[in-house]
């Protein structure tokens, strides 16, 4: 299994107050002893508000983790093309714009996503209310590849949603304790467009959330996505963040005799609703 969106918080590193708040302490042991049941090989370490652009957290938790594991960073609009690499080597594979707890110039932030991928091939992970995903539509066509954090996290933006997946975006199964939608419903909908588009993560701590990851939102998972769960679980996040795939000695089985599910025509996608964007939030330099 490959954990495609966790964060780690650890004492020893810097962490910034975001709207009043500090997150307790959460330690690569304290992630590998939740998830000791599951047979965890790989994931993406995310990094939060709270870690502001410190990269020093992300290169020991990636040293420490070793192979199969990735970064996702915070970067400063003005880092340099040697800080890109750098982070690349260490094993960064995305920049992530945190739009819902932190603001930013979206603009500096997407010409330093055109830069890092074409230095290091990096996609951008979107961390936004999905009521804005259709006035960022702008923005998002100039970027070569994306992710959408916890399947946008509510039911409006899921007409703007289904078309970026059928894009060729990717949408972080993650944060169902945060969201403001249908999950199943979310799940199935977007595995029909694109079944390679959803990536498992627990989100833990999951800080802020409603509740955090359980273990049977593995069940629910299952239940949606049917004979492509191990898909779900780790071959489209493997392909995505550029590692090897994982070899199997044999196909898992589908759970009710039923095909692989096969992509849903885009002219059969829900129209999105009106208007067609919504303005985006002012963000005060």
């Amino acid at each position: 299994m490959f954990d495609a969106h966790l964060h780690i918080f650890d004492p020893r590193f810097p962490l910034v107050e975001n709207e009043g708040y500090l997150p307790d302490p959460y330690t690569i042991a304290d992630y590998r002893k939740r998830m000791s049941r599951f047979d965890i090989d790989g994931g993406a370490v995310v990094s939060g508000s709270f870690q502001g652009t410190d990269q020093s957290y992300l290169l020991a938790a990636l040293a420490e983790l070793g192979e199969g594991w990735v970064g996702v960073t915070n970067l400063h609009v003005d880092a340099t093309d040697a800080e890109i690499l750098e982070l690349s080597r260490a094993g960064v594979r995305a920049i992530r714009f945190n739009l819902k707890r932190a603001g930013g110039d979206i603009v500096g932030l997407t010409m330093l996503a055109l830069r890092a991928y074409e230095l290091a091939g990096w996609h951008v992970e979107l961390y936004i209310d999905g009521s804005m995903l259709g006035s960022l539509e702008p923005v998002i066509t100039k970027l070569p590849k994306l992710s959408i954090d916890h399947l946008g996290m509510s039911d409006d933006c899921l007409p703007y949603l289904l078309n970026l997946v059928d894009r060729g975006a990717k949408v972080k199964a993650s944060g169902f304790g945060r969201v403001a939608m249908n999950v199943g419903a979310a799940l199935r909908k977007i595995h029909t467009v694109n079944p390679e588009a959803l990536m498992f993560g627990t989100d833990l701590p999951g800080t802020r959330a409603g509740r955090p990851f359980r273990d049977g939102d593995i069940s629910l998972l299952a239940d949606s996505v049917g004979s492509d769960l191990h898909k779900v679980l780790e071959d489209n996040a493997r392909a995505f963040y550029g590692l090897p795939a994982k070899e199997r000695g044999f196909e898992a089985p589908a759970p009710s005799g039923e095909p692989p599910t096969l992509r849903l025509p885009r002219s059969e996608l829900p129209a999105p609703p009106h208007p067609a964007t919504l303005p985006l939030p002012r963000i005060d330099r």
